[in-house]
Order: C-alpha cells, then structure tokens, then sequence
C-alpha cells in the first residue's frame, strides 16, 4: 500500500494512469479526481485505547466527459496544492470510489508495476488482547483459536 511520498515518486515514472477495480477491472480511463485531502479519525477502540488515523484521500468520480484523462504530472499538481493539508508524505493513500454497487468504497492504493490497484480495506478488532482473541495462531496453515470467555455475552469485549 502506497504512501504518499511513494505515490509521487511513481507518478514521476509513469506515463499513463491506470486505476484497476479489486477484481482487477480498470476503471474508467476518463475519470476525475474530485477531491484530494487529509482524513484524520481520532476514536476510541472496543478496549478503550485513544486512536488517531491520518490518511490522504481522494475521490474518484467517473463522468460522461470520456475525453478526459488524468495525466501523472496532473495529479502532481492536485498534489502540490493538497500540500499545506497534509502533515507528512508518510501517510498511506486512501480512494474513496463509487462503483457499480452504488455505495462509495474505501479502498487503499497500491501499484503493480503497471497499475494503481484499489486494494480493498477490512474492518478489524483493534483490542484482540481485550477479547481473548489474542491467542489466535497459524499452525500448519490453518487458524487455531484458544477456547476462552474472553467473547462470552457480557465479558465486556467488543
């Protein structure tokens, strides 16, 4: 997964974009970016640890002007004058974009080689340790969870 200091070193060495979909799709070549920016998400997780995520975001929009391209040194330029927002280069790289499923997608950009990749994002429990879920292991490939009542109604685990 790219930050942003990666993103821009591979804009200088590329001379198209092209953004593929999860199931290796590319999305529409004439597509927009509407809108580039910190996110930043100060919460609390299930085991009352405080939190801060920052990310750059960018939206993708795709629209009927299929005459547009988005060229490397374009997106550097929304880059460039996205700058005064963000608080360091080392922040990953987020695409919000909205498919055929009708919902917007929170994706995480990565590159092939040949491609930006939207790399699909997973919810996930933050405080295992406070679940008993912190015993899980991989043993010859296969998951094996410690029997415990760390998750039993009313233990107080997420």
């Amino acid at each position: 997964m790219l930050t942003l200091k990666e993103l821009k070193n591979t804009l200088l060495e590329t001379e198209q974009i092209t953004l593929l979909q999860p199931d290796g799709t590319p999305v529409p070549h004439h597509f927009h970016i509407t809108e580039a920016g910190l996110a930043t998400k100060h919460f609390i997780d299930c085991g009352g640890t405080l939190r801060k995520d920052e990310s750059l975001t960018m939206q993708v929009w795709v629209a009927n002007d299929t005459h547009h391209r988005l060229t490397p040194s374009t997106l550097l330029k929304i880059l460039d004058k996205a700058a005064p927002l963000l608080n360091s280069d080392e922040i990953p790289v987020e695409i919000e974009y909205q498919s055929e499923s009708n919902t917007i997608g929170k994706y995480r950009l990565g590159f092939n080689g040949d491609a930006f990749q939207l790399i699909p994002t997973q919810t996930e429990c933050l405080a295992l340790d406070q679940c008993g879920m912190d015993v899980l292991k991989k043993k010859a490939g296969q998951v094996i969870s410690a029997t415990g009542n760390g998750c039993e109604p009313n233990s107080g685990c997420c």
